[in-house]
């Protein structure tokens, strides 16, 4: 159980502190950090695997092929979720990423309403309800419409469901959604080499290395927590899950001066709210009795 928290804390604080390695990057246009991205993702994680002489799931595969066509919508749908958080840090935006995070358990309660046909108890259903006021209330008193955030917890939560009937783990998962994205990032990665428009090499050995050093920040995380949620009840890693965003916005706030209106924080504080009535319902009713 301690081992269990601990990796588990791990993982989401090194997702919560992930907006100032990209920020290293922020020279570097965020396609094409995303292309390296999935390139170094899919070296990384066969690597491991081969290190660890993991292959078996091939097995799977192949008396399974259906599960690759889930794989295929999960790499697409993880690779706007890539681009959009990135863009969305290099662009001073951390702070409407972080309520995208906030979001996203909401937003997947609800997908599994949809989708799964599960029921939502009565405080669940408080809880979406309020959480949709904040929003609704951002789009009218903010004056835009908050899709960086929608477009991360709608991507993220729709990438958990998908994961979640698909079969394999983190580490397997994640190598055959980068082999799907290697193609066309790899080919995009070459034709901006060939037109000097590519920031690997040419800028330097350092933002080089970070490029090449994403393929581990993406799936080192992904490891601990597999390791760790196996360990904890459901309803700690969805406590734990607040470290990420919680991180990002203190990080838009205080290490990049992010403006956060009054107005604003309104909205934030009633998503907040939802979260914390959504959290005790869950530690009410999915903790053993």
């Amino acid at each position: 159980m301690r081992k269990g928290i601990f990796l588990t804390i791990t993982a989401y604080f090194l997702w919560g502190i992930l907006p100032f390695y990209w920020k290293l990057l922020a020279s570097v246009p965020a396609y094409e950090i995303l292309c390296h991205r999935m390139v170094w993702s899919l070296v990384f994680t066969a690597t491991l695997l081969a290190f660890r002489n993991r292959w078996k799931w091939f097995d799977l595969l192949r008396e399974k092929p259906r599960i690759l066509i889930s794989f295929i919508f999960s790499a697409a749908v993880l690779s706007v979720n890539w681009f959009v958080f990135i863009w969305a840090v290099n662009s001073g935006f951390i702070l409407d990423s972080s309520l995208g995070y906030f979001i996203n358990p909401l937003i997947s309660v609800l997908l599994g309403v949809i989708v799964l046909k599960e029921k939502l108890r009565n405080t669940q259903k408080m809880a979406v309800l309020i959480a949709a006021i904040g929003v609704a209330y951002l789009t009218l008193k903010y004056g835009k419409f908050p899709w960086i955030a929608l477009t991360l917890a709608l991507t993220f939560g729709t990438y958990g469901l998908l994961r979640k009937t698909a079969g394999l783990n983190s580490v397997e998962g994640l190598n055959v959604e980068s082999a799907f994205m290697f193609i066309p990032a790899f080919g995009f990665i070459l034709y901006f080499g060939f037109t000097g428009q590519s920031a690997f090499i040419y800028t330097g050995w350092i933002p080089s290395l970070l490029l090449i050093m994403s393929g581990a920040i993406t799936a080192i995380p992904l490891i601990l927590f597999a390791a760790g949620a196996r360990r904890i009840p459901l309803s700690t890693v969805g406590f734990i899950h607040y470290i990420t965003p919680t991180l990002h916005f203190f990080i838009g706030l205080i290490a990049y001066h992010e403006p956060l209106s009054p107005s604003r924080l309104v909205g934030f504080i009633i998503i907040w709210i939802a979260l914390i009535i959504y959290s005790i319902d869950g530690f009410r009713n999915d903790l053993p009795q």
